[in-house]
């Protein structure tokens, strides 16, 4: 996203605040429905004054375009997808960028992704050889780290409180109007969130939208699931005072994980 208007039409779109974030950082966002419900949680990077770079680990990027440009207006920016260009993951710490600092040098965009226990980054360049098992990991440390993978299935359902987007300090119920800004800071201000995220592992495969069950009774959803050498990582919504324990999706027994923090930005 690049041109005069891109940093105000940003902040007026997504739900954390773009205005107040220093060129050269980056940070967690997220596009909202009106009724405040999430459709996509993504990295946005301000490279400079009026330059915005999105990285949409599960949202067609194409098709996240299209949507946004229904808004522009007479808005002086331009809102590509560009080609030729890869997101290259590797378990390893950057070279030279820090936590929400960013590190644009030898023509590529360096992010740290790490977090607790682990060290990691994103380098935007050149294409390189897709590694599915790397993808694998990684996805299993986002979900660890309390990071949505949302698929299609799970888009528009959850709102920022039930996701635990205020771990990743991914929305603000401060900077004024976004699509779904009011149900957003209704939650938060009058105490009414209900359900958040809980990480569990399975010996076994786990689809998303599956219901965790205690005993008969349905008590979450299944929000995001990543294969683990032993079986699943997923992260399910789940009432907020529920110890987690005693717990079936799947006709798998849910083992209770940790949330890892450090990936707040």
């Amino acid at each position: 996203m690049e041109g005069p208007d891109a940093v105000a039409f940003a902040h007026a779109q997504f739900a954390n605040d773009v205005v107040s974030l220093a060129p050269g950082h980056w940070q967690w966002n997220a596009w909202l429905t009106p009724k405040g419900r999430v459709i996509a949680v993504f990295a946005l990077a301000r490279r400079t004054d009026d330059s915005l770079w999105l990285v949409l680990p599960d949202h067609p990027a194409d098709l996240f375009a299209e949507a946004l440009r229904r808004f522009v207006f007479r808005r002086k920016l331009k809102i590509e997808v560009p080609a030729g260009i890869a997101v290259n993951a590797t378990f390893a710490a950057p070279a030279r960028a820090s936590g929400a600092a960013l590190d644009a040098t030898d023509d590529a965009l360096e992010f740290d992704l790490g977090g607790d226990g682990v060290t990691r980054t994103w380098r935007i360049g050149a294409a390189a050889v897709e590694d599915p098992a790397l993808q694998a990991a990684w996805q299993v440390a986002d979900l660890r780290h309390g990071l949505p993978r949302l698929p299609a299935s799970q888009r528009e359902q959850w709102t920022p409180q039930q996701l635990a987007l205020d771990r990743l300090s991914a929305y603000s119920v401060k900077k004024g109007c976004y699509p779904g800004q009011e149900i957003v800071a209704r939650t938060h201000f009058l105490g009414k969130a209900k359900r958040s995220l809980q990480c569990f592992s399975a010996m076994g495969t786990i689809t998303d939208g599956t219901p965790v069950r205690e005993g008969e009774r349905d008590v979450g959803e299944v929000a995001c699931v990543a294969s683990d050498v032993a079986g699943s990582v997923l992260l399910a919504v789940m009432p907020l005072e529920h110890a987690g324990t005693d717990l079936m999706a799947d006709d798998h027994l849910l083992a209770r994980q940790p949330l890892l923090d450090g990936l707040r930005r």
